[in-house]
């Protein structure tokens, strides 16, 4: 499992296998609105309908600190 932060995006990614291939997503279920409306989450499948990650938006809102720490820190900008 890895755990990748964009702060420029306030996104995080929680990606559940070791790699996934170019065109590895096959679906992906979004707009799943958190408790409170705090974040939303976006879920992505392979051809199977495994999960293969998932996607967290307002990720500092909806995150627990420790999840946070843990992420590498991916796309910053300034």
């Amino acid at each position: 499992m890895k755990i990748t932060y964009d702060p420029d995006a306030d996104a995080s990614y929680i990606q559940l296998v070791d790699e996934i291939a170019e065109g590895g997503v096959s679906e992906s279920i979004h707009s799943i609105m958190t408790p409170k409306k705090r974040g939303e989450i976006l879920l992505d499948f392979d051809a199977e309908g495994r999960l293969l990650g998932v996607e967290i938006l307002n990720a500092r809102d909806v995150l627990p600190e420790e999840v946070m720490q843990r992420a590498s820190i991916i796309g910053h900008t300034s």
